[in-house]
């Protein structure tokens, strides 16, 4: 087993970075224009840790979501069958098409006779071919009843083919950062050019989660009832602990039994915050070993660690002078909270440090780097960092004021 410290990013835990930058997800996330999901550093041995409870499982991950941090893991890279933890990249390019409005929830979909292929021994919703049944119910089938049947006929409205859909999902995985995945079918089949890791599996999970918040709690429903026929979600979890909120369980005899949980709780301190911890386990030796895993990594993620809030989305930490502006202050911080998670008790060791770009001329946009704000601890390591940016546009001034300025700064280069 190989333990990361707290602080180590995610990007250096896997060899790639976490939270990929792409055009979707910096809008959606930061609407800075940057991302930095490598921005959170190695804390080497500066701080003494609880080791992580024993697990049963053959690789695992266990992620604090809200600070991008990898908190421990085991075999994070050993390549494994994902089973039906598959349906979350599934999952990820539909709601993608709802969300860009090419298909409806309340669309009618013709299912083809591809659904009869999926056996009894399958887990299924028992769509029939040629019978019309909604993308929502679909949905529902897809994620709570983790009907393989279900998974087809959505792979088929939305890619055209499942063939085309397969390569849909190929392509979101590199994009992703998934280097260590290649899909064969919507619904993890065993085969041999169908893989994952754990921490790949962590990567899209989050990045769902983040993208789309509409669609998630579809995760969290336990139980679904179509054509009279009714099942209860296999994630135990949900019974167990009210704060999980998914994400979903696979299992076959070649992958084992395996858990995607992932809970969010009220962070101490913080108004209106919240702390998600996910944790990955793949190839469990039972149903009964996956839950308890599932609850003892949890548990050791919110009891050993604690996160803690620097900054808050929007307040200004600093209101520095800028040169030829139509104003002569800009304030500055962040557009989302910012958080770092450390052992517990660590972060009472720990300070914040500023350090703006100097000087700072107009025009500033809104948004545009001005700085960065480092966590720092006592000797001095940092511990996390992130861009300070400006909080509000100052277009430039005057030529009366410009020149003034122009001629300020020549005498304080002087100087």
């Amino acid at each position: 087993m190989r333990l990361f410290p707290s602080g180590l990013s995610i990007s250096s835990a896997f060899r790639a970075s976490f939270v990929p930058v792409s055009v979707r997800s910096v809008r959606r996330a930061f609407a800075l224009g940057v991302l930095l999901p490598a921005s959170l550093l190695a804390a080497g041995s500066a701080f003494a840790q609880v080791p992580p409870p024993a697990v049963t499982a053959r690789s695992w991950v266990l992620v604090d979501a809200t600070a991008n941090q990898v908190l421990a893991s085991g075999n994070p890279d050993e390549r494994v069958e994902p089973a039906s933890l598959t349906k979350l990249m599934t999952s990820y390019l539909v709601f993608e098409a709802l969300q860009q409005h090419k298909i409806s929830m309340d669309q009618m979909v013709t299912p083809s006779d591809a659904v009869r292929r999926v056996g009894n021994d399958e887990s299924r919703m028992f769509i029939e071919a040629g019978k019309p049944v909604s993308v929502h119910d679909l949905v529902y089938g897809m994620i709570v009843q983790s009907g393989n049947d279900a998974a087809i006929a959505l792979a088929e409205l939305v890619g055209g083919s499942e063939a085309n859909f397969v390569n849909m999902m190929n392509a979101e995985a590199q994009r992703l950062g998934m280097t260590h995945t290649h899909f064969a079918d919507v619904n993890g089949m065993p085969d041999p050019q169908h893989y994952t890791t754990a921490g790949d599996l962590a990567k899209v999970s989050t990045q769902l989660i983040r993208d789309f918040p509409e669609y998630y709690s579809i995760f969290s429903v336990k139980e679904f009832t179509y054509d009279n026929i009714r099942q209860a979600n296999r994630n135990r979890l949900l019974w167990l602990d009210p704060t999980v909120d998914g994400l979903k369980t696979g299992h076959t005899e070649a992958a084992g039994y395996c858990l995607i949980a992932t809970a969010n709780r009220p962070l101490p301190g913080a108004s209106g915050g919240a702390r998600r911890l996910v944790a990955v386990l793949m190839g469990e030796p039972s149903e009964r070993a996956r839950v308890q895993d599932g609850m003892k990594m949890l548990s050791y993620g919110y009891s050993a660690y604690e996160t803690t809030r620097l900054y808050a989305a929007n307040q200004a930490v600093a209101t520095p002078r800028v040169y030829k502006g139509a104003e002569d202050t800009v304030r500055v911080g962040v557009k989302t909270d910012q958080y770092v998670t450390l052992p517990r008790g660590d972060a009472d060791h720990a300070k914040p440090q500023i350090d703006l770009t100097s000087p700072l001329i107009a025009p500033l946009a809104d948004g545009q780097q001005v700085g960065t704000a480092r966590f720092v601890s006592a000797d001095g390591k940092t511990l996390a960092q992130f861009p300070i940016v400006a909080l509000q546009a100052v277009p430039q001034g005057g030529i009366a004021s410009r020149v003034w300025d122009s001629l300020v700064l020549m005498i304080n280069r002087k100087k």
